[in-house]
């Protein structure tokens, strides 16, 4: 599956509209990583627990947008966007989204 955020793919033509895709997840950690990345506020420093949590979410949601465009026939996913948002306290949720077509 071709997955690019411009309007087109480079060098392919797009032969049929197949509509909107999208895939999200909402993802927490547990509280023994939530304990660990509240003390690193303390200190400064990158957030691993989080990032680690942030980049799964975000893997889940795509994998979910490319599931829901083959199902619709497509071979490509053009203007691809991903959005977050705190769904409650230590949880967020990722959202992928784009439009997906087919491409020769």
């Amino acid at each position: 599956m071709i997955i690019v955020t411009t309007d087109f793919v480079p060098g392919k033509e797009v032969k049929e509209l197949k509509g909107f895709v999208r895939g999200n997840t909402i993802q927490s950690k547990h509280i023994g990583k939530d304990i660990l990345a509240g003390l690193k506020t303390i200190v400064g420093g990158e957030i691993s627990e989080y990032t680690e949590m942030m980049d799964e979410a975000r893997q889940k949601a795509i994998g979910r947008m490319v599931e829901d465009a083959r199902a619709k026939g497509a071979n490509a996913i053009i203007a691809t966007r991903l959005e977050s948002s705190t769904v409650m306290q230590n949880a967020s949720e990722i959202i992928a989204y784009g439009t997906a077509v087919y491409v020769e």
